[in-house]
């Protein structure tokens, strides 16, 4: 299939977009940055917990994707492209400080309005359960999990990304989300926090 296609070319999509970047277009890439910045970020930043490393992560995403714009096929949808190199970032990262810092910086995450000042405390210490099981995750379980309920990323795309079968991240996620509920039930039940 020529990736130059009329539905490939629709001026508002990401592909077209980075086709035009590819093509020497370079400031097309700041609207793909104002379309999936903060999406990256929430990816780092739950890997992380860091801010500050997330930020620089985004920022070296999109470096990246400027140096290996030629490389692009346009095959698949562009965030999947994206993540895979968020994923091979990642894994750099990681290798070079070997989780340091996870738990720095966490933020609140967000409450639901209308909850009475109790059950924002214990939506609060539910959430922070929740944040301390899934640091206790290993790295490979922790990103199938961010990738496929917290960026909404399809098994399909997770495994283009991973260079996976979709089975396998079936498999993955599933064991991922039965170790979490096993280190949340012990957090919540022991105080555990290991």
């Amino acid at each position: 299939m020529n990736p130059f296609t009329k539905s490939n070319l629709d001026p508002v999509s990401d592909t077209a977009l980075m086709f035009k970047v590819k093509a020497g277009d370079i400031d097309k890439l700041s609207l793909l940055y104002e379309r999936h910045n903060k999406i990256l970020f929430g990816f780092f930043f739950r890997m992380s917990g860091n801010r500050e490393v997330s930020e620089d992560l985004v920022q070296t995403v999109f470096y990246r994707i400027l140096k290996n714009r030629r490389q692009y096929k346009g095959k698949g949808k562009f965030s999947s492209w994206m993540f895979q190199i968020a994923h091979n970032l990642w894994a750099d990262h990681y290798k070079k400080n070997q989780r340091t810092d996870l738990k720095d910086n966490m933020e609140t995450w967000e409450l639901k309005d209308g909850l009475s000042a109790d059950e924002q405390i214990e939506r609060e210490e539910q959430l922070r359960q929740l944040r301390n099981a899934l640091y206790k995750l290993s790295d490979e379980k922790r990103e199938v999990l961010i990738l496929s309920r917290y960026q909404g990323l399809k098994y399909s795309e997770i495994a283009s990304i991973l260079n996976l079968t979709e089975g396998a991240i079936k498999i993955r996620v599933f064991r991922a989300l039965a170790e979490l509920r096993k280190i949340f039930v012990q957090i919540d039940n022991n105080g555990y926090e290991g």
